[in-house]
């Protein structure tokens, strides 16, 4: 857990820098262009925090995680599988995949509002309004999202939800 915690710290600013990056393409900015100017342009405007933005959750989602995930295999292991089974070790491999997947599923609202504050109120179009709300800590981010029922927007590749009394290009038969 400490070794998890660590990493997440030390790899954070670097998140920080790819999220802004990537949000860079919503409003077809270039604040952003390589690591240095990254670092350069989030120390000036933002100082030392700006490279911890979202830090919190995220930490919190990954210690949670592995909480879970070590807890669930470790149940699985002991109590469902017999030690008399054939091909125990494969079983056990499978059961630490199948509980860390669960585990990610239970933790994704707390990705979901670290990245949110990764980019919010920092200069590019996607982390303002109207394509994000300005929150002033994570803790109101976390609870807006859960009054509009938000908390896993984006957590399926297959199954999309459309918020409701959202507005969209494809909507307004607008073609960017």
């Amino acid at each position: 857990m400490i070794a998890r915690s660590c990493a997440t710290i030390v790899t954070h600013p670097f998140h920080v820098i790819t999220l802004r990056c990537m949000v860079q393409f919503v409003g077809r900015e270039t604040k952003y262009s390589g690591v240095f100017d990254s670092i350069s342009t989030i120390y000036r405007e933002e100082g030392i925090l700006g490279f911890f933005a979202g830090m919190i959750p995220r930490l919190l989602g990954d210690v949670l995680s592995l909480w879970i995930c070590n807890m669930l295999a470790h149940l699985i292991n002991t109590y469902a599988i017999d030690n008399s089974m054939n091909h125990m070790g494969e079983i056990k491999n499978c059961s630490q995949t199948v509980t860390g997947f669960f585990a990610s599923m239970l933790t994704y609202p707390f990705v979901l509002v670290s990245n949110l504050m990764a980019v919010n109120n920092c200069g590019l179009a996607g982390g303002l309004p109207p394509y994000a709300a300005v929150y002033p800590t994570w803790l109101d981010c976390w609870r807006h999202l859960s009054l509009e029922g938000n908390m896993s927007r984006g957590n399926s590749l297959f199954f999309r939800k459309v918020p409701a009394g959202k507005l969209y290009a494809l909507d307004q038969k607008r073609l960017f």
